[in-house]
């Protein structure tokens, strides 16, 4: 008799406590919260379309648009979320709840509604400014406390306290101080704080792709994913926990919560492991270990990745391009780490499938993968003719390819049963792969949109999604109408259903951005408070007394910051407060010893290390999820996730010393190929060395050899640095001319001094990346950087705010060295050859030790 999983109670209440609020409400209270809830998507989405440009009507200008997110988010924060854990609160809203409501609604609105008055009195408030901001504030918090929980809600207190003890704390942190007018008002009344840069990535960014994931999921995304794992993978030894692993990753591209992820895949998965002989606490770890890295998958990575594009000056498809690889190869490592533990435990398949000979799978698999790379060559040509043959037209002919496309995949998928909504955990039994591929590949026609938008037409991350989310919405509303007609049935009440998956995914995707609308705005307050008590300037200061100006000092010293934040702050306000904290002064700490640390890997190093506090114990809630539905403990779950972790722990500081690995200064395809084989072949390498198996069980020395291994292939530059230098020095004078021979994408790297804050005297190493090619002088301008020439002497003459050189550490009125530029030296993809010859030779040592298989006897 087959079991059908759902979630219980308590994991459903656990995510919603996390991901939505934790109240049911029902009757007018959940009338109201839904409507709201819908009107603030639909709202989102105007905000984020060109339509307001277009019948210029709705307009709004950014401090206007974040007031009245931060409002909404208020609003529903006191609503969807109870004040305590008593349970008759859960399905009522009280009074109390609904007058906070509106008080912190008109609170947060305050900038919008007064705009033209505040305008008119900039720095100078009046008592009602003060009132309404001090009352904000006050709700604010409670709301934090509420939606994102206490440790953050204490974060924001101390750096409030901070903000007033200043005189009378230690040296090396103390200020002047401030008054409560003058914080209040930077805090509330300007967009120094509350009403941040944070805030505002929220408004623009966050909010729409959030909204896209919940639709997708709504649509069937993720149950599809789902299937298609298991049915591909669920035969293998392991087949359960590789399926964690991959359906994790593909619902990664939607979904940025770690604990939903856990859930939805987890109540399937974790049975299906333990059933496999992995044991309670190993399943949990697998399904945490993988849910927490969707986080860090493009194209959508979580709510952090947003920030970077403000903090790190980049356009986000080069987020997406940087980060690709480490998350690629994180998950294929997890898998390799999956695999190793059902050799050690001797697993064999616990599914089964129809039986098919060899002729049949190669066939199968054959046509699927040919079949699938031609649809997908066949659009994107179509695409690429259509712009060049039509221009501006170009776009009613894409669309009417993707309607068409549409409608074929849904023939297509009509043919095929409806995919199952869970799957048999007692008698599993695998369908066939490519039909289970073949019924829901509709679904990557939105995803495709939103890839399209970002990386070929290059639109802004808002508008890409924006796009994305119409297709996506199209689609909801015609899958269910359309199969149904190509199977002959009647229309009418799928269309309804349509409607209805629509208007509930709207609904979840404003549930689900409560808690990031107050976590950016709570973290806007700790941000304020670094910028009005000047914290940044010291803690370069800080860090270097601590790390004695060691980088790995520094780099480890950032990490337990980032692990103990993430102990009960989320991974956005993690993130926001750590990157403006260490980022700049990584970067600037780093300069000052020689090395050049891209800004980018900086800030993808506080990212993962961010993430890692849903996995580590004793807080991380991941961990908890898992826990509940295994059945086990859930700290000793806990660690068995922080040792699967490891192989994401180590990448951060792989790609601060060796940026290749985010595909800087990596130029063609053929090197792209190089240096992903070989990262690839690195962390399967370091995975067997800490699971301490590879074919059989590693001898001591063999685990030393492939972390030799390891090494050399993460960090073939280290070796090649002993044999001969990458850069040599040239006259400071030639600055124009190196600048106009660097390709593009290349990086400048120049050798500055002058004197820091403190008086000091201090010489530093600073590159930025150049873009297009062409006259040095201009290459320079375009990333910020204005130097003058006389004779010998070069100076930086002006560093625009905001631009690549300000965020990589050039400084206004300092002189340039010397410019370095890349000696004639072997590439240090040599190093590869020997560390693989390396690998070779223990597979093949390990080989000799394997059990022979004996030949069978006849009878």
């Amino acid at each position: 008799m087959s079991q059908s999983v759902k979630p219980s109670a308590e994991l459903q209440q656990l995510v919603a406590d996390v991901d939505t609020g934790g109240r049911a409400a029902a009757g007018f209270s959940g009338a109201v919260i839904s409507f709201v809830a819908i009107a603030w998507s639909l709202w989102q989405l105007w905000y984020a379309s060109p339509l307001p440009f277009s019948l210029g009507f709705g307009l709004l200008n950014d401090t206007e648009a974040r007031a009245l997110h931060v409002a909404l988010a208020l609003f529903l924060a006191f609503l969807a979320y109870p004040g305590s854990r008593r349970r008759g609160v859960r399905y009522r809203v009280p009074v109390t709840d609904w007058v906070m409501a509106f008080v912190a609604a008109f609170a947060g609105a305050y900038l919008l509604l007064f705009y033209n008055q505040l305008a008119t009195r900039p720095g100078v408030p009046i008592v009602q400014d003060i009132v309404v901001a001090t009352v904000g504030m006050v709700l604010l918090l409670e709301a934090t406390r509420r939606a994102v929980g206490m440790p953050m809600t204490i974060l924001a207190l101390v750096f409030l306290a901070y903000i007033f003890l200043g005189p009378w704390l230690p040296d090396v942190v103390s200020h002047k101080g401030a008054s409560l007018e003058r914080m209040i008002s930077h805090m509330w009344l300007t967009t120094e704080g509350v009403y941040g840069v944070a805030l505002g990535v929220s408004v623009a960014f966050i909010f729409i792709y959030v909204l896209f994931g919940s639709l997708l999921d709504r649509a069937g995304a993720g149950n599809y994913m789902m299937q298609v794992s298991f049915a591909a993978l669920g035969h293998l030894r392991g087949g359960p926990a590789k399926v964690a692993v991959v359906s994790s990753a593909l619902n990664g591209l939607i979904s940025g919560s770690s604990v939903s992820n856990v859930v939805s895949g987890g109540i399937f998965t974790i049975p299906l492991m333990k059933k496999a002989g992995y044991g309670g606490i190993k399943a949990g770890a697998i399904e945490t270990a993988s849910s927490v890295n969707g986080q860090i998958m493009p194209p959508v990575m979580g709510a952090a990745a947003f920030l970077m594009v403000e903090y790190v000056g980049l356009p986000y498809s080069d987020i997406v391009k940087h980060a690709f690889l480490p998350a690629t190869i994180s998950y294929i490592a997890l898998f390799y780490i999956v695999h190793l533990e059902a050799l050690k435990l001797g697993m064999n398949p616990s599914a089964t499938r129809r039986p098919r000979t060899m002729r049949e799978r190669l066939i199968g698999w054959g046509l699927g993968l040919s079949g699938t790379i031609a649809v997908c060559a066949l659009v994107y040509w179509i695409a690429l003719g259509a712009q060049a043959l039509f221009g501006a037209n170009a776009p009613w002919i894409a669309g009417a390819l993707m309607l068409a496309t549409h409608v074929w995949l849904l023939r297509i998928a009509a043919r095929y049963p409806d995919l199952p909504q869970d799957i048999d955990i007692d008698n599993p039994v695998l369908p066939d792969t490519w039909p289970t591929v073949r019924a829901g590949l509709h679904f990557l026609i939105p995803i495709g949109v939103l890839i399209w938008c970002l990386m070929i037409e290059q639109m802004s991350p808002a508008l890409s999604a924006f796009w994305a989310t119409v297709t996506l919405i199209a689609l909801m509303l015609t899958q269910r109408p359309i199969i149904a007609f190509f199977r002959s049935q009647s229309t009418l009440p799928e269309w309804r259903t349509g409607v209805r998956e629509v208007v509930q995914g709207l609904n979840d995707g404003a549930r689900n951005m409560i808690a990031i609308g107050i976590a950016t705005a709570t973290a806007g307050i700790i941000v304020g408070g670094i910028t009005l008590t000047g914290l940044g300037f010291r803690m370069t200061d800080f860090v270097e007394v601590v790390s004695q100006g060691n980088v790995i000092v520094m780099l480890l010293f950032t990490a337990f910051v980032c692990l103990v934040l993430g102990l009960g702050v989320p991974t956005t306000a993690n993130y926001i407060l750590v990157a403006s904290l260490m980022a700049p002064v990584i970067v600037d700490l780093g300069a000052q010893s020689g090395l050049i640390i891209p800004l980018i890997a900086v800030h993808l190093f506080v990212f993962y290390y961010g993430i890692m506090g849903d996995i580590t114990p004793p807080v991380g809630l991941a961990t908890f999820a898992a826990a509940a539905i295994s059945g086990e403990d859930p700290i000793k779950t806990g660690i068995q996730g922080s040792l699967y972790a490891l192989r994401t722990v180590v990448l951060p500081f792989v790609f601060v010393f060796n940026p290749a690995l985010l595909l800087i200064d990596v130029h063609g395809w053929f090197e792209v190929a190089i240096v992903a084989v070989a990262a690839i072949v690195a962390s399967l390498t370091f995975a067997a060395a800490t699971m301490g198996w590879f074919r059989v069980r590693c001898r001591w020395w063999e685990v030393v050899a492939l972390l030799l291994a390891t090494f050399a292939l993460f960090r073939p530059d280290w070796f090649m640095d002993r044999y001969a230098p990458p850069y040599e020095e040239v006259p400071a004078a030639r600055i124009f001319d190196v600048a106009q021979r660097l390709g593009e994408g290349d990086r400048l790297v120049l050798l500055i001094s002058g004197t820091n804050l403190e008086g000091e005297d201090v010489r530093k190493t600073v590159g930025v990346q150049l873009r297009e090619p062409g006259d040095g002088r201009k290459r320079l301008q375009e990333a910020g950087l204005t130097v003058t020439a006389l004779g010998d002497q070069v100076q930086i003459a002006n560093v625009r705010f905001g631009s690549r050189a300000k965020k990589n550490g050039f400084e206004i009125g300092w002189t340039v060295g010397g410019v370095l530029v890349p000696t004639e030296r072997p590439s240090m993809h040599w190093v590869y050859i020997p560390a693989l010859l390396l690998v070779a030779l223990l597979w093949w040592e390990q080989g000799r030790r394997m059990p022979q298989r004996l030949p069978i006897q006849p009878a």
